[in-house]
């Protein structure tokens, strides 16, 4: 007979009713099935030890370096190609057309002619020429403020000014990191199926951690010292993003289902746990401490924004010392108290103590990675009744249908792809030109124009179809989120209401982000890496959940 794999107990998952609200999505913290993390445990797995073949950097930190990394059976390369650029030329728009460096991760360990052609290509991004040999590309500007203080102190063999390290926190951020065929470079197809890199971002997530250790030998080479360990790993890669990086949860909704069911699969597992021992304790007060520590920390100059980390700071503290008491967690079930408790407090709190919970208990929770990705994609079902879609609509997008799409407020907005940058945006609707090019994410309003068309009787969705072919897409939506339930956004994309903020907040998370620092509703500045393991240096690799800078 064949080995019986038992799954884990689990309490019932919160309803998508619930977590996926865009206020609720928009308050994520990262957690250790963030993409970061799972790379992080697969380099220390396979003790991966990083190389640098290539240095060609001046006094000044300019030219370019390769960094080399085995992973999987195959080899990857980081080119980095550092430029002098002038200061009125270093923005993090996307409409920039210089910037302090850029990056390919290379399928492999780059020839002459390799490097060549990337250090020509890299620096003009879009409008450079690339091949199936560029995995992924990127490029990023300085903190100069920072950068340049790390430099002064190392010339003068004095220690740098912790307390802007502790603040900004990275001496570079990326303004894009291009993945999946963008601009010519590799199609995820090539990877999908290698060990290591079939995850979902896992390329990019490589790129983005090669990256921070590039700028962290370059500040060390331009300052003609070396950082203590503790700086340099609290420096972590910045990162600036905007409007791009929204879509992309509702243009993919089952991969989205997949990283939300393995999130709250893992919440529900640990809720389950009936007894914990002493240690899970200590290590959950260990956690509560640090994440205390890091939100302590989160400093960001938006006054709303930071009121509200103020707020979170707040109610943690006082959360953590009435319901998190180690007489209390001693109890049966404590966990799922501690989860119930959590709900009846504000997003933001909630989902601190959820990605809390999941972090002390990797033996419930890691396998859960392997089931984040979607080889499938949504498909839809002709042979269905119109009468049998109509009861899922009825479940299901009840939501949907209580919006009133013939008021201004609720179709305010719309998206579209820029001709210029091939760059989603969101127009205003009725002061503005462009509607007529609106992609398809007005979900709701979609299927509630296909309800209003929809026969309740037994004749085929095919058949249906045929006479009403602009329903495809909302069909396909209603039958996919039947099979997943948390694939669809429960909220008016395009209604004055829509914060983009939230989506991105939500994406970012699942990279395994922090201290989100919003410019707008519209992008934000975050960071990635801080806390992760140096090269070749795994001792923590997987114990770097919200960390906090110590002196």
């Amino acid at each position: 007979m064949k080995d019986v794999i038992e799954t884990p107990p689990q309490k019932a998952l919160r309803p998508a009713s619930h977590v996926m609200r865009l206020a609720q999505l928009g308050s994520m913290f990262p957690t250790r099935l963030s993409f970061l993390r799972s790379l992080m445990r697969r380099l220390k797995a396979e003790n991966a030890q990083v190389s640098r073949p290539v240095w060609n950097i001046c006094a000044n930190g300019f030219g370019h370096a390769v960094y080399s990394v085995e992973l999987g059976g195959h080899t990857y390369s980081l080119v980095a190609v550092s430029t002098d650029i002038p200061a009125d030329q270093r923005s993090d728009r996307v409409i920039a057309t210089a910037w302090d460096a850029a990056f390919c991760l290379f399928d492999g360990v780059p020839g002459p002619d390799d490097i060549a052609r990337i250090c020509k290509n890299a620096p003009k991004q879009e409008a450079g020429q690339f091949s199936e040999k560029e995995l992924v590309l990127s490029r990023a500007n300085k903190s100069v403020r920072l950068f340049n203080a790390v430099v002064a102190a190392l010339q003068s063999g004095t220690v740098p000014d912790e307390a802007m390290i502790r603040d900004i926190g990275y001496l570079m951020r990326t303004t894009a990191v291009y993945g999946n065929g963008k601009f010519g470079i590799a199609d995820r197809a090539l990877i999908q199926s290698r060990p290591c890199l079939g995850g979902p971002f896992a390329a990019e997530m490589l790129t983005v951690w090669l990256i921070r250790g590039f700028t962290h030998d370059l500040v060390e080479h331009v300052g003609q010292g070396t950082l203590p360990r503790h700086v340099k790993v609290h420096l972590g890669i910045g990162n600036s993003t905007g409007l791009g990086m929204a879509p992309f949860l509702v243009s993919h909704p089952t991969l989205l289902n997949n990283w939300m069911m393995a999130r709250e699969t893992a919440l529900a597992r640990v809720r389950a746990i009936e007894t914990l021992d002493e240690a899970q304790i200590e290590r959950i007060w260990q956690l509560i401490l640090r994440a205390q520590d890091h939100i302590a920390q989160w400093r960001v100059p938006d006054p709303a924004h930071q009121s509200r980390i103020e707020e979170l700071d707040s109610d943690f503290a006082e959360f953590c010392l009435f319901y998190l008491d180690p007489r209390k967690l001693r109890e049966p079930f404590a966990l799922d108290a501690v989860m119930m408790a959590a709900q009846t407090h504000s997003a933001d709190l909630e989902e601190l103590v959820a990605a809390l919970l999941i972090e002390p208990f990797e033996d419930l929770v890691d396998g859960l990675t392997d089931c984040m990705v979607d080889p499938f994609g949504s498909f839809i079902d002709p042979r269905e009744s119109c009468g049998q879609l109509w009861v899922k609509i009825r479940r299901d997008w009840g939501w949907a249908q209580k919006i009133d799409f013939d008021s201004h407020s609720e179709t305010a907005q719309f998206w579209y792809v820029s001709e210029e940058k091939l760059e989603p945006r969101l127009g205003l609707r009725h002061s503005e030109d462009g509607a007529d090019l609106e992609s398809p994410l007005d979900i709701a309003r979609r299927v509630q124009d296909l309800a209003r068309d929809l026969p309740f009787d037994g004749t085929s969705l095919a058949e249906f179809l045929r006479a009403h072919p602009q329903h495809r897409f909302a069909a396909e939506r209603i039958q996919n989120l039947a099979r997943n339930p948390y694939a669809e956004i429960h909220d008016n994309l395009i209604g004055e209401g829509c914060l983009p903020i939230d989506m991105l907040r939500c994406k970012l998370s699942f990279f395994g982000a922090s201290k989100f620092d919003p410019k707008s509703d519209r992008w934000t500045r975050i960071t990635l890496c801080q806390g992760a393991p140096l090269f070749n240096d795994y001792a923590e690799a997987d114990d770097w959940w919200l960390p906090a800078f110590e002196a």
